[in-house]
């Protein structure tokens, strides 16, 4: 299963199932064919901006039930760590791709080798993969990241969290999402418990300084082939339990200068690393007005979910047409503010259906648009996202339009979810 998205969408139920070995489908036209490695969600929304082009994406994914492969007429079943599955998917496509960043990038320089187009190439997309190799790497190219360390033996970490009065945190090097693999220990004895149970189970680890941040921010950026690069508005985003929640684009009160700053070190990185398609770059915003460099994702990610609806040109249309070296799409906004609130599972299954809740989301609040990933309720799973998009005759700098905007789209995630109105209204009785 994969990291990012199989982990989530795989049905545990479904049995094993062997890579397609008849050839791929026939093609009905000359229209690009792009392989998606990984078959969930996000897999599944690239689908329907294929649709759009007349593209076809074909899928690997885990299992049939994945959300892509229940949408996707052209899915090769097989995992991503599956030298035969990977060619399998390959065979014939113009541009081979990722909706999680796990595959081994020794099996695909097999296929660079055996003339696959492969979009991010492996030696960019490593640098998705292994936190140490990109701390590394951006803080050689003077890009602005905070203190760091392999952390090999307990002893490491003791004494990189005494240099940085445990103002730290540390971090499975391969792996982990939503808050998974990060821990941040108060003290030496924690630290020890947490750097001695890990490496006894072989997960690599590092340690950074912990940033002290104001908030998170999103810096989402394409790049062709050619070098083409565009960019979005750089977004706030409002984590909960390690999970983003909220997507608010732009962030509000950001300053034109930080803005512009954080979109030249995303379209740096991309452009240094060889990023081919669209990537995101996480970044704390300091307390000291400076910026901080936390993450990256070359793939679509959820901090690009609002431009379904509120850009020009999804980050879904964009990576397919980063991939194939088309000429990119306009990023420009819709609106002044338009937000995303993701539907997480609830603790407890409501009892009305989704399909009654979309009804009554609908009858409540028709401009809300609803993504539903067509998968299983349970505590915590991104199920799906609401975007909503303000009125033209808004303001980002107006905060109380901001928040108008924020309120509306988290209250329709929280019904989707709960089957509840956060302001208590009775969808029987107004």
């Amino acid at each position: 299963m994969s990291g990012v998205t199989a982990g989530d969408t795989v049905n545990s139920d479904i049995p094993q199932q062997t890579p397609r070995t008849d050839p791929p489908r026939q093609r009905t036209s000359s229209l690009p064919v792009v392989a998606m490695v990984g078959g969930g969600q996000l897999a599944r929304m690239t689908h329907q901006a294929a649709i759009e082009l007349g593209q076809t994406l074909r899928v690997l994914a885990a299992g049939e039930n994945d959300p892509a492969a229940r949408v996707s007429a052209d899915v090769v079943l097989g995992e991503h760590t599956d030298l035969a599955a990977l060619r399998a998917v390959a065979a014939g496509a113009d541009a081979l791709t990722f909706d999680h960043e796990h595959v081994p990038t020794e099996h695909l320089d097999v296929l660079v080798a055996e003339g696959v187009n492969v979009q991010p190439p492996p030696e960019a997309l490593i640098f998705a993969q292994d936190k140490l190799r990109m701390r590394v790497r951006l803080r050689e190219l003077g890009l602005p990241v905070p203190d760091f360390t392999e952390v090999a033996s307990v002893e490491d970490v003791v004494a990189f969290g005494d240099a940085h009065d445990w103002r730290i945190v540390i971090k499975a090097v391969r792996g982990g999402y939503d808050g998974r693999g990060v821990w941040m220990p108060d003290d030496a004895d924690e630290a020890r418990t947490v750097v001695s149970d890990q490496l006894a189970a072989g997960v690599p680890l590092m340690a950074e300084q912990r940033v002290d941040m104001a908030r998170e921010l999103s810096a989402m950026v394409a790049r062709s082939p050619f070098g083409q690069g565009a960019t979005w508005p750089v977004v706030e985003t409002v984590q909960r339990s390690g999970q983003c929640a909220v997507v608010i684009a732009p962030a509000p009160g950001l300053s034109e200068d930080l803005a512009a700053d954080a979109e030249h070190i995303a379209l740096r990185i991309a452009s240094e690393l060889g990023v081919v398609g669209v990537m995101a770059v996480e970044l704390f915003e300091k307390v000291d007005g400076t910026l901080s460099i936390n993450e990256l994702a070359m793939r679509p990610h959820n901090s690009g979910h609002w431009t379904q609806d509120g850009a020009r040109t999804s980050q879904f249309e964009q990576h397919l047409r980063a991939v194939l070296d088309y000429p990119l799409g306009d990023c420009a906004p819709l609106a002044p503010v338009s937000v995303m609130a993701n539907v997480l599972g609830a603790e407890e299954q409501p009892s009305s259906t989704m399909d009654e809740r979309v009804h009554h989301l609908f009858a409540r609040m028709p401009d809300a648009k609803v993504h539903l990933y067509d998968k299983g309720e349970r505590k915590d799973r991104k199920i799906g996202h609401v975007n909503i998009v303000g009125p033209r005759n808004g303001s980002a700098s107006d905060a109380e339009h901001v928040a108008e905007v924020r309120e509306r789209a988290e209250r329709a995630a929280h019904w989707l979810s709960h089957g509840v109105w956060t302001d208590g209204w009775d969808p029987h009785h107004g």
